[in-house]
């Protein structure tokens, strides 16, 4: 039997729920993609960018999934939306959102699932406070990325992109919303694993009382 899987690196909540297989994580790749077109329509309409669900989406899919998988499920969205699937915010579609202020985001979205997704590996995600800490820095990672191009973007369609102007179109609207989904989403990853421990205790218990028959 092979042993071939994109799972590198130490277990993540995905690998106690399910075995390691190629077929599977290419699966989990998909479904963290899928999952990201959804949030995506979850949206509330500004200029020059949206709020959408996406955000959680992507912390939920890095700390499940880990650094490899998950920065791969994210590069997946990105290509899908690129080549004309309707997967991102408002079913839009094309090289044009890419290029677009939101682009930056799209991308930081990479680099968030892979910071999250390492930090999970790190058993960042198995208690509420750390699980916290790193949803906080996924999300950080999304602005890192996602700042600087938005003033790229700004200043090449003649709009301010002095710092305050960038922060105020990019940053300011989000702050609030990011720590709610940061908080949703180690909420949703600790309670999973709390599930995960109690059925390995009953496992346990089972066995034991297997043994003792």
């Amino acid at each position: 039997m092979s042993n071939l899987t994109l799972a590198l690196g130490r277990p993540t909540l995905a690998d106690r729920i399910f075995s390691r297989s190629l077929a599977l994580d290419v699966v989990l790749v998909a479904a963290g993609a899928a999952l990201t077109a959804v949030a995506a329509q979850i949206a509330v309409p500004l200029w020059p960018v949206p709020v959408t669900g996406q955000t959680l989406a992507v912390i939920l899919v890095g700390l499940s999934l880990g650094a490899v998988r998950g920065g791969l499920s994210m590069a997946l969205y990105a290509l899908l939306g690129i080549v004309g699937l309707p997967v991102f915010s408002d079913s839009s579609s094309g090289w044009n959102v890419v290029a677009g202020p939101t682009g930056g985001y799209i991308i930081g979205f990479i680099f968030a699932a892979v910071l999250t997704g390492w930090l999970a590996q790190r058993s960042w995600d198995r208690k509420l406070l750390r699980s916290f800490a790193a949803t906080l820095a996924g999300t950080a990672a999304t602005f890192v990325i996602g700042l600087p191009w938005l003033a790229a973007y700004l200043g090449n369609v003649g709009a301010p992109n002095d710092l305050a102007s960038v922060l105020a179109a990019g940053l300011y609207p989000f702050i609030l919303g990011g720590f709610i989904k940061a908080a949703l989403g180690a909420g949703i990853i600790s309670l999973a694993w709390a599930g995960v421990r109690r059925s390995d205790r009953r496992r346990a218990d089972r066995l034991e009382a297997e043994g003792a028959e």
